[in-house]
């Protein structure tokens, strides 16, 4: 079994903001895929499904972004699974809006989320990285993260969650440099 973990923070208040865009990736594979209905589980939200074969588990913890480690490691050692089992979803402010990048490993570069998660996991885990773009000043940032995407970035948004749902399988298979190159192929199909 994979877990897959999108990070964000529990309730309507948040729905939109730009740190939430790993729930909202998460959703996006729930929906494409026919995942069974969400449960609340391991202090979040999960539901269970496959992709190509693959058994996957996909997991919204609903304990707030700092403390997102503590559902993820719950479920981690309920399933016996080891941290190269988990792909984390988020936010990343050092790339560009709408762009993807995946890694294993690595430091949590002042996320909050990460930085649960490693503390939980340890680093050796793979990410997704969504881009959602630097403010352009430190002193913006906050503002930033925790505000909701502007009208205008929600059709491109659409095409990139739609996107990833659609190579989510590839993610499973352990082909992420071709999830890469498919999910920004998709975006300029679009």
């Amino acid at each position: 079994m994979q877990l897959f973990v999108g990070l964000g923070n529990p309730g309507p208040t948040y729905a939109l903001h730009r740190h939430n865009v790993g729930f909202m990736a998460l959703d996006a594979i729930h929906s494409v895929h026919g995942f069974a209905p969400w449960r609340v589980r391991f202090q979040g939200l999960a539901s269970e499904g496959s992709l190509d074969g693959h058994k996957v588990l996909l997991l919204k913890p609903m304990t707030f972004m700092n403390e997102c480690g503590r559902s993820v490691g719950e479920a981690l050692r309920f399933f016996k699974l080891t941290p190269e089992n988990v792909t984390a979803f988020y936010d990343e402010l050092d790339l560009a809006p709408m762009k993807v990048r995946v890694r294993t490993g690595g430091g949590a570069a002042g996320h909050n989320g990460m930085r649960s998660l490693i503390a939980h996991l340890g680093p050796d885990f793979r990410r997704v990285r969504i881009g959602i773009g630097h403010p352009g000043h430190k002193d913006r940032v906050t503002g930033h993260v925790l505000g909701n995407y502007a009208k205008s970035e929600l059709p491109a948004l659409e095409t990139l969650l739609a996107a990833i749902a659609r190579r989510a399988p590839l993610l499973a298979g352990n082909d992420p440099e071709r999830f890469m190159s498919d999910v920004a192929l998709d975006q300029q199909a679009a």
